[in-house]
């Protein structure tokens, strides 16, 4: 009998401690102790207590379930609330101790445990030195993003804009383009106090993207930079000029190796600038547009280390370059050159830029930085889609100014010689494509008088030909040039058929020589298959 007792508190004991007394207190289990009274109570026939044990432990394995059954749910509500407050909670509804809380949590202060080892730097002094990364806020990356933004910052002896940076690269993307970013800054600074008070701001501010796995914060000793005192005097800069340069050198180096392997693509951002509304699908949308074709850099603004992007898989041999060379020249001379060495020889810049320089003072001794980007437009960014396609023209082109440059989204034209009447340049597209608006410029600020000054657009339908010298056979005009513009909306309205082709057609001669600025083309759907 008394075994049975054991037996019976055991499992009272064990579901009493696996979900605690229900809401009426420890009186309320009135089962549970119905069970251990009926297996301890006044002696009787071992069968009655056999029996009474058995309907004791039936009772218990219903309360089991019915607790189960309600606390599933319970738990379900529970994780789905938490998920709900971490993905949507914003930083001016943080409350103070959630804030603190929040902190806790994603504030890292690691030994060093990231080398950038000889195999992976191979420059000479790099070779001989184990350099290592301080995690100070945040933990390596989950998973591969799309792209990766850069920013490197030291103290500045007037202003800082770093928050208001960040704040800004969170605050112009959708929660979509979110899921495709890493934002990696790196505190430069050799000023150890000044790096993690600046660590716990940014922590204290953006602590639920840094829980969200897309914000690391990163430091490197300055027991791992090479020597910055006597370097060499190029361009008869002062000697606290050159140590200020060479140091950035390195810095971008080391973050831009860090950078590596997170991404497809990288981009860097100075620690004073506001960007873009919606700037990721923009960058795509350009990559997309690039497809097939060959580049190392694409920029997105025209000021400084500002809105340059990389192939990731360039990272690496980069660094390496910037760390060879790091007391040379600036960096943004230093990128033209690897630019060039890779086998980019020209500037491919897209307008209107992505990245505005928002900062009045300079890291270098606080001097006045007042540079804007006259490009840059924060709200407007309408990239047109240009599908695929095939480029032609009869006018006689000058020099490299080929009639695929009027069609690319970089800044750059097709420039052809005196066209006459019946001279066209045409355009046939890989795949049918329903049109929704089309948009042609020519001339350019410089050369004015460069325009189209009698032409049509027209679009076609029914290839026929070869492969490399299709045409369609049918035309419909859309409309005629004025001042040497084109552009017509709700294409699709007024085109039943996918289009297959297009053409700027001359109507008239003229002497003066012919500038395509660009061609803009947004479609209102997929092509075809």
């Amino acid at each position: 009998m008394a075994a049975g007792g054991v037996k019976v508190r055991a499992e009272v004991d064990s579901y009493d401690a696996g979900w605690g007394a229900s809401p009426a207190g420890p009186h309320a289990s009135g089962a549970g102790r119905s069970a251990v009274l009926s297996a301890q109570g006044a002696p009787g026939s071992l069968a009655r207590g056999s029996g009474a044990g058995r309907h004791s432990l039936k009772q218990l394995e219903k309360m089991r379930c019915m607790r189960k059954r309600s606390a599933v749910p319970f738990l379900g509500l529970l994780v789905l609330c938490l998920l709900l407050i971490s993905l949507y909670i914003e930083d001016g509804h943080v409350l103070e101790g959630d804030k603190q809380l929040l902190s806790e949590t994603a504030m890292h202060q690691l030994s060093p445990e990231r080398s950038l080892h000889p195999a992976q730097a191979g420059s000479n002094f790099s070779a001989a030195r184990n350099i290592s990364y301080h995690y100070l806020a945040g933990t390596p990356l989950p998973k591969k993003r799309y792209l990766t933004i850069g920013l490197s910052s030291v103290k500045r002896k007037k202003g800082n804009y770093l928050l208001e940076t960040i704040k800004s690269i969170f605050e112009q993307s959708s929660y979509e383009e979110l899921k495709e970013i890493a934002v990696v800054v790196q505190l430069a600074d050799f000023d150890a106090a000044w790096c993690a008070g600046m660590a716990q701001g940014i922590t204290q501010r953006f602590a639920h993207h840094i829980i969200a796995g897309r914000l690391l914060v990163i430091h490197v000793p300055e027991e791992h930079y090479p020597a910055l005192e006597g370097l060499k005097r190029n361009y008869n800069d002062p000697a606290e000029r050159v140590k200020f340069r060479s140091k950035q050198n390195v810095d971008y180096a080391f973050l831009l190796n860090f950078c590596a392997n997170l991404s497809d693509y990288y981009v860097m951002l100075e620690d004073d600038v506001r960007c873009a509304r919606n700037f990721l699908t923009a960058v795509k949308k350009v990559i997309a547009s690039r497809e097939g074709s060959y580049w190392v850099t694409l920029e997105f603004s025209k000021l400084g280390y500002i809105g340059k992007l990389y192939h990731s898989h360039d990272l690496p041999r980069l660094a390496r370059f910037l760390l060879m060379f790091y007391q040379e020249m600036p960096c943004d001379w230093l990128l033209i050159h690897f630019r060039g060495l890779l086998a980019q020889k020209e500037v491919i810049r897209f307008k209107p830029s992505l990245f505005q320089h928002m900062g009045y003072y300079s890291s270098y001794k606080g001097a006045e930085n007042k540079l804007k980007d006259d490009d840059f437009e924060e709200e407007s960014f309408d990239l047109p889609d240009n599908p695929p396609a095939r480029l032609h023209t009869n006018i006689n082109v000058f020099e490299h100014y080929e009639a695929s440059r009027a069609y690319s989204a970089g800044d750059e034209y097709f420039w052809g010689k005196a066209p006459a009447a019946g001279d066209f340049y045409g355009v046939v597209f890989e795949k049918p494509t329903r049109i929704s608006r089309i948009k042609v410029v020519t001339g350019t600020e410089d050369r004015q008088n460069d325009i189209l000054h009698h032409g049509a657009l027209e679009v076609g339908e029914k290839l026929v030909g070869s492969k490399k010298g299709r045409q369609c056979s049918t035309y419909l005009r859309l409309g005629e040039f004025s001042g040497g513009r084109f552009e017509v909306t709700e294409v699709e309205h007024k085109v039943l058929f996918e289009v297959s082709c297009m053409r700027i057609l001359v109507t008239k001669s003229q002497k003066e020589w012919l500038i395509i600025r660009s061609i803009s083309i947004w479609t209102s759907q997929a092509p075809s298959p």
